[in-house]
């Protein structure tokens, strides 16, 4: 059973009681909300008669179903456009804290709370929203839950949970020329498999994340929920309180320091035991590329796709024959022959402002190829602003991407912004389920921002290592 990871001092400061169950009533730090998930939450308050019980704990933003194009309201979308009233009027009613439009705040729910200072070290966070993991960055414990577990944090400011165990992921040495976080999140869901992680809390820890950003940290802990693990968090340090430090929610002052010392102290202690740990050497890791239709189902850019009949008869090969046929492709090709329509730069796990001058940074001075629509949506509208600031909407646009407002966008098919048919999309987001990205015969194929950029402009996978060789066209 593990002992002093940062796991259990977070869930133990947290604890209000064991339940008969055997479940942990947990406090909740910090609940955030979006546009989809709660309308039922709020609705199941009121024929129950109740209150938010810490309206100052929850802020709200609309990410999901909000148009990328244009933000007009009303939205074309009818349905949207009801998500979007509902929240207006439940935030209102319920004095919660909307970041709309006006506010200047609004974005994915999973970037606005890093970039605001809300998400901190050693917090509980929680999130009608699987990708909630994201904020495990920060060294927190932060799970995605239920339109019913929404009501529970809502009316009470805790949840009913299950303990999990602890495996610390090590990956240690250092990453090569164009490789990134999400090629380590792929990575190690290849290695590790969709549902390694169940009954999990992922450390990730090691030489690798040391040297990592913050944003790269949350796009690996982004994907800890595709591997199977509730949670995925990295231990807070020097990295994480530079990031935080001056941010509109972090404290100020004299309180800063008091909370700094606290922060260290919810780090995993040297001596900590795990109830499992795995070791990965970097310099195995590659820019990758999934070929299926689960995030596990990936391959290295210089490597051909597997050959299924090779696979352990434990389910893999049958997934990987239902995959084959879904997306039109066959054991043995090579993945950079892969043709793409769509090229999509944005989410909750790759639209932050180093993915977008990675991105940029490939694109400049370069042309879309022939066919290909290619489009960037910032995470928020504090990254649209910052990314123009600077140019970069300039560069994509000359490029010929388009450069949109922010939102989900693409990642998933609850917004005009779908796959049609039966497309084949070279996407920055975190599924590449079937019918995930809007379209049943929509093909989606996971990678890094900067991979993306790069078969945007050859129309189809290539190695992002090699234009990085060429530079750009004249």
């Amino acid at each position: 059973m593990a002992q002093g990871t940062l796991y259990n001092k977070v869930w133990d400061a947290h604890t209000v009681a064991v339940l008969p169950t055997g479940q942990t009533q947990l406090f909740i730090g910090l609940h955030l909300v979006h546009e989809v998930t709660s309308p039922q939450a709020f609705d199941m308050l009121r024929e129950r008669g109740l209150k938010v019980a810490y309206p100052d704990r929850t802020f709200a933003t609309a990410d999901h179903i909000v148009p990328t194009m244009s933000q007009a309201r009303p939205f074309r979308d009818g349905q949207a456009e009801q998500m979007m009233s509902a929240v207006e009027r439940n935030t209102k009613e319920f004095s919660v804290r909307f970041l709309d439009f006006a506010s200047g705040r609004q974005g994915i729910v999973h970037v606005i709370g890093p970039e605001l200072g809300l998400t901190q070290p050693g917090m509980t966070v929680a999130c009608g929203d699987s990708h909630t993991s994201t904020h495990g960055a920060f060294g927190t414990l932060a799970f995605g839950i239920g339109t019913s577990q929404i009501r529970d944090v809502l009316a009470t400011q805790s949840l009913a949970m299950e303990p999990m165990k602890v495996r610390r992921v090590e990956v240690n040495g250092k990453l090569g020329p164009g490789v990134t976080p999400k090629d380590v999140a792929l990575f190690l869901i290849n290695r590790l498999g969709v549902k390694g992680g169940i009954g999990h809390a992922y450390e990730y820890a090691g030489q690798v994340f040391d040297q990592m950003t913050m944003e790269g940290r949350m796009t690996v802990c982004n994907m800890a929920i595709e591997g199977g693990a509730r949670i995925g968090y990295v231990n807070p340090d020097e990295t994480t309180f530079a990031f935080l430090k001056g941010r509109e929610h972090a404290p100020k002052g004299a309180d800063w320091d008091k909370a700094v010392a606290r922060w260290k102290s919810v780090a995993s202690d040297a001596d900590a035991v795990y109830d499992d740990v795995v070791k990965f050497n970097a310099a195995d890791i590659e820019p990758m590329v999934t070929w299926g239709v689960t995030p596990a189902q990936s391959v290295g850019v210089l490597q051909t796709l597997p050959d299924p009949e090779k696979m352990p008869d434990n389910g893999d090969r049958q997934s990987a024959l239902l995959a084959y046929r879904h997306m039109k492709l066959k054991p043995g090709q090579k993945a950079r022959d892969i043709a793409i329509n769509v090229a999509f730069i944005g989410s909750c796990t790759n639209g932050r402002m180093s993915d977008l001058r990675a991105a940029a940074a490939v694109v400049k001075g370069r042309k879309v190829a022939a066919g290909v629509h290619a489009f960037v949506v910032p995470g928020s509208m504090q990254v649209r602003k910052e990314a123009m600031a600077e140019g970069l909407d300039h560069v994509f646009t000359a490029a010929g991407f388009e450069w949109r407002e922010a939102g989900c966008s693409l990642c998933l098919g609850m917004n005009t912004d779908q796959l049609k048919g039966d497309q084949v999309s070279a996407s920055s987001s975190n599924r590449n389920f079937i019918g995930r990205q809007g379209s049943p015969t929509g093909r989606t194929l996971l990678m890094s921002p900067a991979m993306v950029a790069a078969a945007a402009i050859a129309g189809h996978v290539v190695d992002v290592r090699e234009l990085a060789q060429t530079g750009a066209s004249k």
